[in-house]
């Protein structure tokens, strides 16, 4: 059943669930290997993900040897369903966090739970279940109690009692589950057994248990809550998930995109609202943490469970895009927040916490083996006080975008909106980490330059247009229009024909310089632009970035970005050439019949339910941090220029 790499299921075998607090992967054969609770920056439970010994899971799977599994979303939902086959029978484990049903004051409060229903819709079939935490990424021990409750339909459940010391790491979890019988009586037998952990820090449970047809069975877990605990049956589990079906359903139902490739853009919506925290609006670049961008030692991993300011405005872009216009505004409340906070110099950090903090130390849980072997295990992130200059481009278009597509900006957003551009005017020049976030030297990134221009350029566009009052407006149009020149100038070799990663780099390509049209610094059409486009198009043994259609987003070997080995394709940089390549079709129509094939085959690269990781390797499997919100945003953004681009041409 569990066809592994090392050990390890393939990143691209597993879906995603979550209620806007927290995620949890799920592989095809059944088992949670992922899940940090209750929130998505806090300690992993499971992490099976990380280390197969010592991570933790939550394993329903079939006895049968020769069951077959397949996985999908239940329609415009993020309800997970993994079927089993065999001969004797076919069951079905569905997941899903609970989310309020939407507009109901009888099913208004959330229910912070884990539900794993399991069901037999054919013959029979036996289940093996393993519940095995590991608490504060398997550094806490635990103790194990297992009582059974009196219910009219089988209920029982198993509690974490954690040291008291771990209680800011852990919270006291409950594994109950719920019985349902068939219409003539028969119900299947469950009953949890304390089992030894190998590799772990405390017992777990486990269970076998056959069912029949039409028998099913409800997971809760963690169930215990102190201030809201209420009894456990089969129709109030039920109703859990009619409850969250109809939240996804009603959320989805807001999208005003009907184009090309729909189901995709619909499904990275649905993902990229999973990933956003219900009480900040901030968006988590993903869910999980050191998930390695090269198997090997290259070292290439990182926590991504923060909010990016250039990730959060990529995806408030997005949503408004798609007509949804309440998820941007709610960001925008965010953003007005880290503005009244913002550094000492009057600048903004590149990354915050969920909730706005600013500290994210970076350390290594040495304990942990990493995926297939790949360590260090991090969590935080070293780059939190980088100097990434283009996060303010990224922010203010986003914010301009925001004024013209959703709801005129205020006096007070305004203010905070100046302070940044003036923040610009009085930083662009100086050299920074770039986008890429390298642990090398500080350079002049070409990227971080024209994220400068667009920054100040959209400052003077909201004057023009709102009529804002700006004593600054003449500083801003002379330094916006004397870094375009700079740009032009510094960052264009003449000899290779393209623009260049850096001013210092001056024969190094970066698939960063894709998105110059896509922010209206240059026009698609421009020869210098299209000259660098096709140079990307090279294979690397060519002096190019890209490969059977995937775009790297550097050289690796090649560029000092203070790290060693090689990368995957990056599938952001992937999108970003098929939208660009609509954008110079208006000189050259057969570009836009190459745009709609690299999308229709980075689809292709997508897993079984349409996630992405951050890249692929040369074989074709994920790799990075999973799912990752910018390569949904750019399958959107992609999908959405692309589509319009073919409309206009017929």
């Amino acid at each position: 059943m569990r066809e592994l790499l090392d050990g390890y299921l393939p990143i691209e075998q597993y879906g995603l669930i979550g209620n806007l607090h927290t995620a949890a992967m799920v592989g095809m054969d059944g088992s949670i290997d992922f899940m940090c609770w209750p929130e998505f920056d806090s300690p992993s439970v499971f992490c099976r993900l990380l280390d197969k010994n010592k991570g933790g899971h939550f394993a329903i799977t079939p006895t049968h040897p020769a069951a077959t599994s397949k996985q999908q979303y239940l329609p415009f939902s993020n309800v997970l369903s993994t079927k089993f086959l065999c001969e004797d029978g076919v069951g079905v484990v569905t997941d899903f966090m609970h989310r309020p049903r939407p507009k109901s004051r009888s099913h208004s409060h959330m229910m912070p739970w884990l539900v794993r229903s399991v069901e037999v819709i054919r013959g029979e079939m036996t289940f093996d279940l393993e519940c095995f935490p590991a608490f504060d990424y398997a550094r806490t021990s635990h103790t194990l109690e297992i009582s059974e409750l009196s219910h009219t339909e089988g209920l029982g459940q198993t509690s974490n009692l954690a040291d008291h010391a771990a209680q800011t790491a852990v919270s006291p979890m409950d594994l109950r589950y719920i019985v349902g019988c068939m219409g003539g009586g028969s119900c299947p037998l469950v009953k949890l057994t304390a089992t030894d952990h190998p590799g772990g820090l405390g017992k777990g449970v486990t269970s076998q248990f056959k069912m029949l047809e039409g028998q099913r069975v409800f997971f809760v877990l963690p169930a215990y809550m102190a201030k809201y605990d209420p009894p456990m049956s089969m129709k109030y589990a039920e109703t859990l998930m009619e409850d969250t079906l109809l939240y996804w359903l009603g959320w989805i139902r807001s999208c005003t995109y009907f184009g090309r490739w729909l189901e995709n853009v619909e499904r990275s919506a649905l993902i990229l609202k999973l990933m956003t925290y219900e009480p900040t609006g901030a968006v988590v670049a993903a869910v999980t943490f050191s998930l390695p961008e090269a198997i090997g030692d290259s070292g290439r991993n990182w926590d991504y469970r923060f909010t990016w300011v250039r990730d959060s405005a990529f995806t408030m872009y997005a949503f408004m895009r798609l007509g949804l216009n309440k998820e941007a505004k709610h960001y925008m409340e965010f953003v007005r927040r880290l503005c009244r906070e913002k550094n000492a110099d009057g600048g903004l950090q590149i990354m915050y916490t969920l909730r706005g903090g600013r500290e994210m130390p970076e350390l290594v849980l040495s304990h942990l083996e990493g995926y297939r072997g790949c360590a260090p295990v991090r969590i935080g992130n070293g780059a939190a006080d980088h100097l990434q200059l283009d996060i303010y481009g990224e922010l203010l278009d986003a914010v301009y975008l925001y004024n013209k597509f959703s709801q005129p900006l205020s006096y007070d957003e305004w203010v905070d909106v100046r302070a940044l551009v003036d923040y610009v005017c009085d930083n662009y020049n100086q050299p920074d980490m770039g986008i890429w976030e390298v642990r090398g030297r500080r350079q002049n990134f070409t990227y971080s330059k024209v994220q400068c221009w667009v920054a100040i350029d959209r400052g003077l566009r909201l004057v023009d247009k709102r009529d804002f009052p700006c004593h600054d407006k003449e500083r801003w149009r002379q330094t916006r229009d004397s870094l375009y020149e700079e740009i032009m100038e510094r960052a264009w070799n003449n000899e290779l024909e393209m623009f260049t990663q850096s001013y210092e780099n001056s024969e190094m390509l970066d698939a960063a310089v894709l998105a110059m049209p896509l922010v209206f610094f240059c026009a698609g059409t421009d020869p210098r632009f299209v000259k660098t486009m096709r140079r990307i198009m090279l294979p690397p043994h060519r002096g190019g970035l890209t490969a059977n259609n995937l775009v790297f987003r550097y050289n690796a070997v090649e560029t000092d970005d203070g790290l060693s080995g090689e990368e995957g394709t990056f599938s952001l940089c992937t999108f970003w050439l098929a939208e660009a390549l609509s954008r110079a079709s208006k000189a050259d129509i057969t570009l836009l019949y190459k745009s709609q094939v690299i999308i229709d085959e980075m689809i292709m690269y997508g897993n079984h339910v349409g996630l992405f990781s951050e890249e692929i390797d040369k074989s074709g499997k994920h790799l990075g941090n999973f799912p990752q919100a910018f390569t949904h945003i750019a399958l959107i953004s992609a999908a959405y220029n692309v589509n319009r681009a073919l409309k206009s041409n017929k």
